[in-house]
């Protein structure tokens, strides 16, 4: 049985979520729903929860405040009424985020995301709260490379793009030089500024400036042809599920 608490100030969408969750699952016993960062805080102290859904803004303030008040290492799928572009700087660091009004199918694949994600998930909500309040997080601004028993030091501003190579994962700098970085490319979409850097496929992440031309390609991609170049240029094509949104990051 799944345990869930609702944090959530207007009752009937409370209980609108509570419907729809039994709909979707009758085994997800929802314990409590509670609608102030006060009464939150004071709940979490005292139970435990083995999913939360969160709605964003309060009666009182910012939900996220509940956490200076209580340490809860729980799993969150976020509710909100806030437009994609305001939460695109934080959707990487909570299980899902769900827009107001919620829809059935949208809350069920989120529910199917934390089955496969329910073991201890870490959630920034200094960086949550800065996207909020528009606020630019702390993005990565160099990387410490290790050659033999040397060290040295690239400046984020200084890659042209970041690319797989089997298992291993490795940096190409604007003069030309690579480097093997030790963050897979999931982990670095989330330290990489997203103003200037963009997942194009499985295997590249491409610097605005590293894009020297750009040619479309079949079924809506895009071709890129990279400065410097690529080894093969077939691999930074723009794939199909990120597209639309690189062509909207172009135009951002």
């Amino acid at each position: 049985m799944m345990k869930v608490l609702i944090v959530e100030d207007e009752k009937v969408a409370a209980n609108r979520l509570e419907k729809m969750l039994s709909e979707i699952d009758p085994d997800i016993q929802v314990l409590a729903k509670t609608g102030t960062i006060t009464e939150s805080a004071k709940w979490l102290l005292n139970n435990q929860a083995d999913l939360i859904f969160l709605d964003i803004q309060l009666s009182d303030g910012i939900s996220f405040s509940i956490f200076d008040q209580v340490s809860v290492n729980t799993p969150v799928i976020l509710t909100t009424a806030y437009d994609q572009y305001a939460i695109k700087a934080f959707r990487l660091n909570s299980i899902a985020y769900l827009l107001k009004p919620i829809r059935k199918k949208e809350l069920e694949d989120s529910l199917q995301k934390y089955k496969k994600l329910k073991s201890a998930f870490s959630i920034d909500f200094e960086s949550l709260l800065a996207g909020i309040q528009g606020k630019k997080p702390n993005y990565k601004k160099r990387f410490l490379i290790q050659i033999g028993d040397k060290i040295k030091k690239i400046e984020t501003s200084e890659i042209a793009w970041f690319y797989a190579l089997e298992k291993n994962v490795f940096l190409k700098t604007f003069q030309g030089g690579s480097s093997a970085v030790e963050h897979t490319l999931d982990a670095l979409e989330a330290v990489l500024d997203p103003e200037q850097f963009f997942r194009i496929n499985r295997k590249y992440i491409v610097h605005m400036d590293a894009i020297q031309s750009m040619t479309a390609f079949s079924r809506g991609r895009v071709k890129l042809k990279l400065n410097p170049p690529a080894d093969d240029e077939m691999e930074t094509i723009v794939s199909i599920e990120r597209a639309s949104n690189f062509k909207k990051w172009l135009n951002n």
